[in-house]
Formats: structure tokens, sequence, C-alpha cells
């Protein structure tokens, strides 16, 4: 169950997060997630609730799952 891609030297994953509801969410979830070792990008996006993820090596889910859980939500996986 993971939705991973390699471009010229980044991973970019797809997850789920339940919760987030509006653009201070994403804003919490995106701040957390881009802290962890790596990460060049994060899009979040309330209305679907999936976080995109660019990095320079694939995450460990247990960092983002802390990640997401410091900002107040859950992950639910890849998608």
């Amino acid at each position: 169950m993971t939705s991973q891609t390699d471009t010229q030297g980044s991973v970019t994953t797809v997850y789920k997060v339940t919760g987030m509801s509006c653009g201070h969410c994403e804003g919490a979830v995106s701040g957390e997630i881009s802290q962890l070792p790596g990460v060049s990008s994060v899009t979040a996006v309330a209305s679907s609730g999936e976080v995109t993820v660019v990095s320079a090596t694939p995450l460990d889910e247990a960092a983002v799952r802390a990640a997401v859980e410091e900002a107040g939500f859950e992950l639910a996986g890849t998608v």
C-alpha cells in the first residue's frame, strides 16, 4: 500500500490524513512534515485529505505519523 514515485533523485509519496478541514489544518500538517530530514516539498489538501510529500529518499512512515500527530491529526496510510 505504497504510492511512491522516483523522479530525478526525489521520491513523491501521497499520504491520507484524517481530520483536516481548512487551510489552517493544511498549514499545520505541512509545517510538521516539512521539518522531517530530506523533505523538499509538502502539499496538503483538506478537501481530499491527501498530503503529497517530495523527499530525497523514502520517508519512515513512523516519522511521518509522528509529525501528523504532532499537528493534531491522524495518518491513515498512503494512497
